[in-house]
């Protein structure tokens, strides 16, 4: 049966399964930062003393992926624009390749615990301060979104107050380490439920493609339009690239790595994480339609924002289960749980290394330890603050990725700059990231002022044909009145249409990207930089391309990677700054 049902509340068993897996999060937290009292060093507290092998990175890369913004705001786009998504698989398939063997290798050579270290030792100190700031500006943002998307959904299923939800949120967020298993557990119920109840995956593909949303066939070249094959396979793949090549908050964790090899095979373990929730998104979201396809609960007036779609559908058809749907409603708190833990401690890690560590050299690792750990609090609490700003910014899945592209592509132009190009001087580094950043600012901020019309975005029908004569499973009559679908009249201005403020939001990370890198080649040639003499480790070399061709691994410029080997290691495989002495003391300890 297909139709709309009624928005339901928790039941008693709702609240204490989702209270449970709260207060479980919480305690692991708190255990956690007791046990880890030990860990006296920044390296230790942040990267887990790089003793970390490949399967629990990889499990954790690709739970910082599956936030609540993955998790409300994937099937949404799916509901209303189309699985035309499905190809980010492709996306996310040349993300890792270039992470993997582009970026990776370099920050392993290099052994640093902050990515934007590797700024000031191929550039200069101000490039690198200007890099950390657009970093903590981007993970900010990002983090309210995250924080912001659990709380559409709790207020959703309980009419919790919204900034209620928003600050209970942060507090868990601050004290949480990963829970992946309920974010999984919670999707799949309700892509299994929908499916029964829609009578399988055959009659759900059937109305998908009655309703048009089977439209993978769009290989429009027009960057303007939202999602076409081209705009998500080379925007999605700049987008994702800065997030996987360059944020502190992914490098941090598959540099806690032990070696690169496992480094490397974590990141490829997580691209198979990535296909696994992206087809998970986009069944739900099919899934949604069929359901919904005669009934839409967010014209029709049922929920107040497009993002809380997937906690309505969770309550309708969990709601005879008790304490399903509030696994669901933990599942979209695990997943910005991951998230935000993460970002956090990224913030904490740069903060310490980049604007600390090079300003107060008499500083303990003792206190640089509990300085960590106090930022950890402090960015906590402004994130909540700026979880305010997200319920301005429309979608949430496309709100996030702009947030990628207008900062992380202009960072993501820097690093590319001066890892392929020998030439490339601070003068032109810092040109290029200020243009770049500009341009991504001015069509970010100009899409938000002047909306991109239908035309270009190419929203999908939404009916309200049936919603008068729908019940729910429980008997409860609805009587809404029809409204009007999804208009997409070609009446709005054809001037905005053809404007830069309509191009595709996953565009503005690639044209950021190749902008910095075109004006940063043009000032170097300019200002000398043929005449510069830059040590081979900062660049990316063909040998970095495996993790067996070793190569001659310290220049004598270089002093933070002034290092004594052992005659044993494998040198161009093993992390330089996991030192083999570390290892001996700390077996010595437990011993």
């Amino acid at each position: 049966m297909s139709g709309p049902m009624v928005s339901g509340s928790f039941g008693i068993w709702d609240y204490v399964v989702f209270a449970a897996i709260l207060l479980i999060s919480a305690l692991v937290g708190i255990y956690h930062a007791v046990v880890g009292r030990g860990q006296g060093t920044p390296e230790e507290f942040l990267l887990g003393s790089r003793q970390m092998s490949s399967l629990p990175v990889a499990l954790s890369l690709t739970a910082s992926f599956m936030s609540a913004v993955t998790l409300l705001g994937g099937p949404y786009e799916t509901y209303h624009y189309g699985a035309v998504n499905a190809y980010f698989a492709i996306a996310y398939t040349f993300v890792v390749v270039v992470s993997a063997e582009g970026f990776l290798p370099i920050f392993y050579r290099l052994g640093v615990t902050s990515s934007y270290e590797y700024l000031e030792l191929r550039f200069n100190r101000w490039v690198r301060l200007c890099g950390t700031i657009l970093f903590m500006i981007q993970t900010i943002l990002y983090t309210g979104i995250v924080i912001y998307a659990p709380a559409l959904a709790l207020n959703q299923v309980t009419n919790f107050n919204l900034w209620g939800s928003i600050i209970s949120t942060g507090i868990v967020c601050t004290f949480y380490c990963t829970l992946i298993v309920i974010m999984v557990t919670g999707l799949v119920a309700v892509i299994v439920q929908a499916l029964i109840l829609e009578g399988g995956v055959t009659n759900v593909l059937n109305n998908a493609h009655n309703g048009g949303r089977l439209n993978f066939w769009n290989f429009d070249p027009n960057p303007l339009h939202r999602h076409t094959f081209w705009t998500i396979v080379i925007g999605g793949t700049f987008t994702w690239t800065g997030v996987y090549g360059v944020n502190q908050a992914q490098v941090q964790r598959y540099i806690s790595c032990k070696t690169r090899s496992q480094a490397k095979v974590a990141l490829y373990l997580n691209l198979i994480g990535l296909w696994v929730i992206l087809v998970c998104t986009v069944l739900s979201g099919l899934s949604m339609y069929s359901r919904y396809h005669e009934c839409d609960p967010w014209t029709s007036g049922k929920v107040e924002a497009p993002d809380q779609l997937m906690p309505y559908m969770a309550v309708d058809i969990l709601g005879g289960y008790p304490g399903l749907p509030g696994l669901f409603v933990a599942c979209a708190y695990s997943g910005t749980l991951s998230t935000v833990s993460s970002s956090i401690n990224a913030l904490a890690a740069v903060t310490v290394e980049d604007l600390i560590k090079p300003y107060f050299t008499n500083l303990s690792e003792k206190e640089l330890s509990w300085i960590s750990r106090a930022m950890s609090l402090l960015f906590g609490a402004v994130c909540i603050g700026m979880a305010g700003l997200a319920s301005l910014m429309g979608s949430l899945l496309q709100a996030a990725l702009s947030i990628f592209g207008m900062v992380g592509g202009p960072v993501l132009g820097l690093f590319t700059l001066g890892i392929l190009f020998s030439w490339a001087n601070s003068a032109g580094g810092i040109v290029g990231l200020i243009t770049g950043f500009a341009f991504a600012l001015w069509i970010g901020i100009g899409s938000q002022m002047h909306p991109p019309p239908p035309a270009v975005t190419v929203p999908l029908n939404l009916s309200t044909a049936r919603c008068n004569v729908s019940h729910s499973s429980n008997g409860t009559f609805w009587a809404t009145e029809t409204l009007h679908t999804t208009p997409t009249s070609r009446d709005y201005r054809v001037e905005t249409a053809a404007s830069w403020y309509s191009l595709s939001y996953l565009y503005l990370s690639t044209f950021a990207t190749l902008i910095v890198i075109i004006v940063g080649i043009i000032v170097s040639l300019l200002t000398g930089g043929r005449k510069a003499h830059v040590d081979t480790d900062l660049l990316l070399h063909w040998t970095d391309l495996s993790c067996y061709f070793p190569r001659s691994s310290i220049g004598d410029r270089i002093e933070v990677m002034t290092w004594n080997a052992r005659s044993d290691t494998v040198v161009g495989n093993s992390n330089p700054a996991f030192s083999h002495m570390e290892m001996d003391s700390t077996e010595r300890r437990k011993s």
